[in-house]
């Protein structure tokens, strides 16, 4: 049984009881399905060209759309051969130029940092005698004594790599490039052999993103990035950590995210036609819930009271036990958590901002899903952890997705008819195909200004405007008119972002409170998180999900989860820092905070109940 694409000639195999968007998947195509698979999103729209397949589900489907033959992959299940066509708009790029292009610099910021190209995995040129009848030798230990000789000693052998190091050896006609790391064998090469590679990974709670890294010159090759598929099993780390323990699916969640994380590893690797083996280290920064998913660790503990993880500290595990596509004896490095709810993304963009060795006291502050915040210096870490929720990241809003070519992440409205301007993600012309996170800041923001939304965030039918109208999901605002279908924010929608922005605002403000400043104090605002380059501060602070502070206090750092990912995967140092830092910081848990909650009801508003606090916002309105 198999799927065949318009615009392809080899057709995709389809087993029986599979959806077609596991199929694409697995073939290295990648959709949108912020959802996960759920039908519930909408986004992953193709087109039913031939075949009579079983539908389960039409989700938010139009019936103009169904008429058309529109069917969502993740509710189409074949028992025949089908065959389709996939919208440029519902694709997911899995090479981003946009990502790869800001990875330039990376390297020059290691050595800025202190650090060098030092990975982990280290190389020694080996030269064996080849065994003869008079010396006997066995292979092993002919290898350990050239280790010795090189000053290399208590090398330690998996029975998987003794399995193969006859065939090696001799392969290599005992000539040998003979790679390790922590102490662990992981390959014998022949010695002209190239260097290794690694690869950097981001386990979101929405998104994974991989970086494919040329360990000779700490390069970063290519950059991938999917919807994180155990969405389909609930969009926040509470969801699934119930779906883990009390419905049995740890097991499956630990074998979603390593498909999603080896499908695009396979991706980006047959690009550059880097070999499974050649992959020799990965480097792993998630949070707490997503770490312990990965690895299949019993993540309970982390909902209950008093809410401690089983592990904080890793040890440096093998490719085999990862299940990734890499090498199976590779070293799989995953940073360090500090609590439930502050874990090694944290940590990592911590490392990755430098707040840790500056005398300022900086606010470091994640917006994803989890919205996390750390505040200190070089003398003192403390932490905190609020749920923003997916919808930053495009899950749950019915245009969202994330920062990539083709989002609108710039709004701009004028005049009493709102007349909208946006900017697009991507090279001059790009059609939008749907809104990312700041695009939804700038709009809401603009609209609250422009008199189309209330401090509530409602929306007001206007007879004569064609912005504002009621739709199929009701109240909805147009951002944009496309061939496609227009591009609209909903008031369910702008509900979802108050309530994320308010989470975030109300974290930052507790935890300045919690440690006995005030805002005024602080001198440098670190901004990290998927969307953080293209987030407009002026439009944050409108929205009130940002304290009303000097600009140039405000610095943006991206994704810097994957940054630190990338820092430790080149330099061992840092992988040693990581441990100091996380050692370092003190964690303050919110849910027991009898302000954080008052906090949270105030900021569910435009830009807060109490406008006094944003007094640059409070001059504009009254404008």
């Amino acid at each position: 049984m198999n799927i065949f694409l318009s615009d392809r000639a080899t057709p995709i195999p389809l087993k029986p009881g599979r959806h077609v968007l596991d199929a694409l998947k697995e073939a290295g195509i990648f959709l949108n399905a912020s959802c996960g698979g759920k039908g519930t999103c909408g986004k992953c729209k193709v087109k039913l060209l031939e075949g009579k397949p079983v539908i389960k589900g039409h989700g938010k489907l139009t019936e103009e759309q169904r008429a058309e033959g529109i069917v969502l992959a993740c509710q189409v299940y074949p028992d025949a051969d089908i065959k389709v066509e996939v919208p440029e708009g519902s694709r997911l790029a899995v090479g981003e130029k946009i990502a790869v292009s800001k990875t330039e610099g990376l390297m020059g910021m290691v050595k800025a940092a202190g650090g060098g190209l030092g990975p982990i995995v280290k190389e020694a040129h080996l030269q064996l005698s080849a065994p003869t009848i008079d010396d006997a030798r066995s292979d092993l230990e002919r290898l350990k004594m050239a280790l010795a000789d090189s000053g290399i000693e208590g090398t330690r052998f998996s029975r998987d790599f003794l399995a193969g190091m006859g065939k090696a050896l001799r392969a290599a006609n005992w000539d040998m490039s003979f790679r390790h790391a922590g102490g662990d064998a992981i390959s014998i090469r022949q010695a002209a052999s190239r260097p290794g590679f690694a690869i950097a990974v981001d386990i979101g709670t929405t998104t994974v993103v991989v970086y494919l890294i040329n360990l000779a010159d700490g390069k970063v090759l290519d950059v991938g990035s999917t919807y994180n598929s155990q969405i389909r099993f609930g969009d926040d780390v509470i969801t699934r950590i119930v779906h883990a323990t009390e419905g049995g699916g740890l097991e499956e969640l630990a074998k979603t995210v390593r498909q999603d994380i080896k499908g695009i590893t396979r991706a980006l690797a047959g690009r550059h036609g880097v070999d499974r083996g050649e992959i020799e280290l990965a480097v792993i920064s998630g949070n707490t819930t997503m770490s312990h998913l990965f690895w299949g660790l019993d993540p309970g503990s982390i909902r209950e009271e008093p809410y401690v993880p089983g592990v904080s500290i890793y040890p440096v595990l093998r490719g085999a036990e990862a299940g990734l596509f890499m090498n199976p004896e590779g070293a799989v490095y995953t940073f360090p958590s500090v609590a439930s709810y502050v874990g090694g993304d944290i940590v990592s963009g911590v490392m990755a901002s430098r707040m840790h060795t500056k005398p300022e006291i900086a606010l470091f502050m994640d917006i994803g899903t989890n919205g996390e915040i750390a505040i200190g210096n070089n003398e003192w870490l403390i932490t905190a952890a609020c749920s923003a929720g997916p919808c930053f990241e495009g899950s749950g809003i019915i245009h969202g997705m994330r920062a990539t070519e083709g989002a609108i992440e710039s709004v701009k409205i004028t005049g009493a008819d709102f007349r909208v301007e946006t900017g697009v993600i991507g090279t001059e012309g790009t059609a939008p195909r749907g809104i990312c996170g700041s695009g939804m800041i700038d709009a809401i923001s603009e609209m609250f200004l422009a008199g189309a939304v209330d401090m509530k965030g409602n929306l007001h039918e206007l007879p004569d405007s064609k912005r504002i109208r009621r739709g199929e999901n009701g109240m909805e605002f147009v951002i944009a008119s496309t061939p496609a279908g227009d591009i609209t924010l909903t008031e369910v929608d702008i509900e979802n972002i108050l309530r994320a922005k308010a989470a975030i605002y109300a974290g930052i403000s507790t935890l300045v409170k919690e440690v006995g400043l005030t805002p005024d104090v602080i001198d440098r605002v670190y901004v990290a998180g998927g969307f953080g380059n293209y987030l407009n501060i002026e439009r944050a602070i409108i929205l009130g999900m940002l304290p009303d502070m000097q600009r140039d206090k405000f610095t943006f750092l991206g994704n810097t989860s994957i940054t630190g990912a990338y820092m430790a995967a080149v330099s061992a140092k840092f992988q040693e820092e990581a441990a100091e830092v996380a050692a370092r910081m003190t964690y303050v848990e919110l849910s027991v905070s009898h302000g954080f909650m008052d906090e949270y009801m105030s900021s569910l508003f435009l830009p807060h109940t109490d406008v006094g606090l944003f007094p640059t916002v409070q001059k504009l309105i009254k404008k």
